[in-house]
């Protein structure tokens, strides 16, 4: 333990007293570093609300290059609580995904006073005590990993061009998967009160189908929870796709189940134990390859928060995502699915535009890393364009034959406003079927055809499949990916098909006019 004195008119005063901090992880490129401290014994249901009360940031830099990264923090209960379902302790934690080899120094800044988790200022309030001011560092040597790990190829960025390139391999990235279940985290095994809320508890999954493609020396936290989802991202890995979508949070959506909140109705204070089993998943993901569309809000939860401003409520939501999924390296931030004001009787305030673009200046700003910021449609996008949109692209949802053509469009658009966005084509119609499961439609014509091959050739960086409502296995009740088993095949032909032939696509352009034919496209 240290302590520190100050002598002020000839009396010692002492100071708050902190441990060093634990740094744990491999300390290689790319790889999740995180320093745990010792702070203030709290609880999640404290009078006084430690997420909003404290602030811990933590300024890693990069001495030979003098490069800065500023890291929020988070409180962690007791260190352990993914096992212990803890929801009270004394543990701060940060984590880093640190870009260069060398030596890195460290910086705590702890601070307290009402309301300063939410502030960007760079002192609000005063000093917390504890870890504040504590400093140390520590050396990076290269990564050892190869093949689908993201951690062999560093964190996925926008460069400026149609397409999203790693920042250590140098490659650029295709994207296939699926885009359903959109209620992907809405899983028995999660700690947490949405179980039994009475908000659409039908909708709890169980993932049971996959709990075979569970490998031993995989992931699981309370002695074997965990299993089922697990094998859910290594089916897909086994597939070869490279992409999945998800929520996280959906109050007042279509399912319900899925939010980081302590209840449903509470959204100032985060679940410990259920974010950190949220994160054991979405690091798994990452080793197998699997690129995270996180999508912050849906049309129906976009005005939960601040009633859709950016208050407290919603700096406090995008910074808690931050410190604990900032750190995963492959992954878009997506401002909100089916976005804006576009149908009349929203169940919450729709976001404007001046409210869109805001949020998406907030993200460009405050997020530390280069993690791409798309948006979802919903309203049209052309309030979002050119550099003042802040937006490094854009989610589609199209039926399957238009979109070749709109892929085009938004290509097109965005680079003559002055920021060309990367396009993806994640959700495709009609949305009451949308991608029908196998033993209804074998051959996927109107998906394989219109969106898949089409939307590629569009020049689009990839798709995520939907699966529509009217369909078994639909967007919110599907937990079990091989009811599309033909079609992953049929998408992983589209990826072969680019790697494969060596085609340089990001170089590449839409040219439909060089043949006569309305059906082809080159």
């Amino acid at each position: 333990m240290k302590s520190l004195t100050l002598l002020v008119l000839g009396a010692l005063i002492a100071l708050p007293t902190f441990a060093e901090p634990t740094l744990s992880g491999e300390l290689k490129t790319w790889h999740q570093v995180t320093l745990s401290f010792a702070g203030p014994e709290v609880s999640e249901t404290d009078e006084t609300n430690p997420f909003t009360h404290y602030r811990l940031n933590v300024k890693f830099h990069h001495v030979a290059t003098d490069t800065t990264y500023v890291i929020p923090g988070h409180f962690a209960a007791d260190g352990n609580a993914a096992e212990s379902s803890a929801t009270a302790g004394s543990v701060w934690r940060t984590h880093f995904a640190p870009d260069r080899v060398g030596e890195w120094k460290w910086t705590a800044q702890f601070r307290e006073g009402r309301f300063v988790a939410g502030s960007q200022q760079a002192a609000p309030g005063k000093p917390a005590g504890f870890m504040d001011g504590a400093t140390g560092s520590f050396t990076i040597t290269p990564t050892d990993k190869t093949g689908r790990d993201f951690r062999a190829h560093g964190r996925l960025e926008y460069d400026g061009t149609h397409y999203p390139r790693f920042a250590g391999s140098g490659q650029y990235f295709l994207k296939q998967g699926p885009d359903a279940p959109e209620n992907f985290l809405s899983y028995a095994d999660f700690d947490g009160t949405f179980h039994d809320d009475g908000h659409k508890d039908h909708l709890v999954k169980t993932w049971s189908a996959h709990e075979r493609d569970w490998r031993e020396g995989d992931p699981t936290w309370q002695d074997g929870k965990g299993k089922a989802i697990i094998g859910a991202l290594n089916y897909l890995e086994k597939k070869n796709m490279n992409a999945l979508s998800m929520l996280t949070m959906n109050v007042r959506g279509d399912d319900q189940n899925v939010w980081p909140f302590t209840d449903y109705d509470t959204h100032d204070r985060y679940d410990v134990s259920k974010l950190d089993q949220w994160e054991i998943v979405l690091n798994h993901a990452q080793t197998l390859g699997l690129f995270l569309n996180i999508k912050l809000t849906e049309m129906e939860s976009q005005g939960v928060l601040d009633n859709g401003g950016l208050g407290l409520e919603t700096k406090l939501y995008f910074r808690e995502m931050i410190s604990r999924f900032g750190h995963l390296l492959a992954l878009n931030w997506n401002l909100g699915e089916e976005n804006g004001e576009w149908i009349p009787n929203h169940p919450t305030p729709p976001l404007d535009s001046i409210s869109r673009r805001a949020i998406a200046e907030w993200w460009q700003t405050y997020n530390p890393y280069n993690h791409l910021v798309v948006i979802h449609n919903g309203f049209p996008y052309d309030d979002m364009m050119g550099p003042a949109g802040h937006l490094d692209g854009i989610a589609l949802q199209i039926g399957p034959y238009a979109a070749n053509r709109v892929v085009q469009h938004w290509r097109n658009t965005s680079a003559a406003a002055g920021r060309p966005w990367i396009v993806g084509h994640d959700e495709h119609g009609p949305a009451d079927y949308a991608l029908p499961p196998d033993d209804i439609d074998p051959d996927h014509l109107p998906s394989r055809q219109g969106a898949l091959w089409g939307a590629m050739l569009g020049g689009a960086w990839g798709n995520e499949w939907y699966f529509g409502y009217k369909h078994p296995h639909s967007d919110l009740t599907c937990e079990d990916w091989r009811t599309r088993d033909r079609f992953w095949e049929m998408a992983a032909h589209a990826l072969d098909f680019f790697a494969n032939n060596e085609l340089p696509f990001w170089s590449l352009h839409p040219a439909n006019t060089l043949v006569n034919r309305d059906d082809a496209y080159v």
